[in-house]
């Protein structure tokens, strides 16, 4: 037997111009000022939404982030698995891995703030956020002839949280940290024995 399925109702136009107007400002507002220095007020008054509006739609400024992030996510997402060899589809897992590092550090230099408050918005927000579990399942799968391809995955991007790259990019610097993530790489393919 078929089961019907019913589509997910269509966002109403107003709740669709709403959470438009305040993506928008929000990006203005955290371009110009900062995630950290810009208030969910700030974004409301902006925005020409109501406080309630915004908090129930994004729950807080870590939600309002993950839904910032959430298109530059899906145009990464898109060129791993449709875009053109290396990141894409075509390359051995080793170039593969090695793309995948170096975009995915790139879109996190471009997002930073970002990308760590939703990182870091409650204990082990990371591991719950859909995106990441999207580039765990890949370099899982770039790893799988490791002895254990799900933890070396976990331990691959590790070294690619915000949190830590905030933290270590004032004293190293993106192009050593860019090498290091590299090395780290051919390490775990090594593993696998690539």
């Amino acid at each position: 037997m078929e089961l019907l399925r019913t589509p997910p109702p269509k966002e109403r136009v107003d709740a669709a111009r709403n959470r438009a107007a305040v993506l928008e400002a929000a990006a203005r507002l955290f371009t110009e000022h900062g995630v950290q220095a810009v208030s969910m007020d700030q974004v409301a008054a902006a925005a020409g939404v109501g406080k309630g509006t915004l908090f129930r739609r994004f729950g807080d400024k870590s939600g309002l982030a993950a839904a910032l992030l959430d298109a530059r996510e899906r145009v990464l997402q898109e060129a791993i698995l449709h875009g053109a060899p290396p990141l894409g589809p075509g390359a051995a897992a080793d170039e593969r891995l090695a793309a995948f590092v170096d975009a995915y550090f790139a879109y996190l230099l471009e997002h930073l703030d970002l990308v760590r408050m939703s990182e870091t918005a409650a204990p082990g927000a990371r591991y719950r956020i859909g995106a990441y579990r999207f580039w765990h399942r890949h370099v899982a799968i770039l790893l799988d002839s490791t002895p254990d391809p799900e933890h070396t995955a976990h331990a691959v991007l590790a070294a690619l949280s915000a949190e830590h790259v905030s933290a270590l990019l004032p004293e190293l610097g993106a192009e050593r940290m860019r090498a290091g993530l590299f090395r780290l790489a051919r390490s775990a393919m090594r593993l696998s024995g690539e």
